[in-house]
């Protein structure tokens, strides 16, 4: 007989492959983030396709605050959810909205590190950085948010993820830079500042790179990581292309059909 936890990663899993929505699952594995955490584990044990790279989540401090959490967690990005900028992404009732943030390239020299990442060594393994718009929402019939064990449980909740034109990096300050994202054809615009992703972005990505090598995850190439939302998860009211802007980086934009 299969443990409760086996049959729910099953599920998850094969909604995940075949972008199906399911029932919601137990609520055992949402309430706390320790449980959610060995389920998303699981799930992703049993997916055998290329990862990108990682995703922050839970980034910002207010909601970390309201939750009772005691800092963001992070999940792995597949291939298959990664877009080139511009492209559509198909929403359902189970969406539950669209951030806007910024993500590094970083280099695969990452995994031979020796040694805690901080944050006067981190920028010898980025190569570049880009706007990203991350789409999010559940393989579930469920909306909202509870508690971190809601998205965690889910694969972090993402969706889809566009990839801006990128960067080769410089040092230069991402802590607080303006950004917009907007869709003009039903009139939607939401304005927000880099400085509310767990300090900064740069941050969030030293937070992302320490738990993968605690973790020991070793993709042995170069990947991706996105940093969190910098106007929190906007609710998505109409179709049509939302563009996302940040200052000193350039803009992403996304097709929502």
């Amino acid at each position: 007989m299969k443990s409760l936890i086996e049959k729910t990663s099953d599920k998850l899993v094969n909604a995940f492959l075949k972008n199906k929505i399911i029932a919601p699952i137990p609520s055992k594995f949402c309430k706390k983030i320790n449980e959610a955490q060995k389920l998303r584990k699981l799930c992703e044990s049993k997916i055998k396709l290329p990862v990108i790279g990682f995703k922050a989540a839970g980034t910002g401090i207010p909601l970390i605050k309201k939750l009772k959490e005691k800092e963001p967690f992070y999940a792995s990005v597949y291939e298959k959810n990664v877009l080139k900028n511009g492209k559509i992404v198909k929403i359902n009732k189970s969406t539950l909205g669209i951030e806007l943030e910024v993500c590094y390239k970083i280099k695969r020299s990452f995994f031979s590190s020796k040694g805690i990442i901080t944050m006067k060594n981190i920028s010898k393994y980025i190569s570049h950085i880009a706007p990203c718009i991350e789409v999010v929402g559940y393989r579930q019939r469920k909306k909202g948010i509870t508690s971190f064990g809601d998205l965690c449980s889910d694969f972090g909740a993402n969706i889809k993820f566009l990839i801006g034109p990128k960067k080769k990096y410089k040092k230069f300050n991402v802590g607080n830079l303006k950004t917009n994202i907007s869709n003009k054809k039903i009139n939607q615009s939401v304005s927000g500042n880099t400085n509310t992703v767990y300090v900064n972005p740069l941050n969030s990505l030293r937070f992302v790179l320490n738990k993968v090598k605690k973790d020991k995850k070793n993709l042995n190439k170069d990947f991706w990581v996105f940093t969190g939302s910098s106007v929190g998860v906007v609710p998505i009211k109409g179709k049509g292309i939302f563009i996302g802007k940040i200052d000193k980086l350039g803009s992403v934009k996304a097709a929502i059909k």
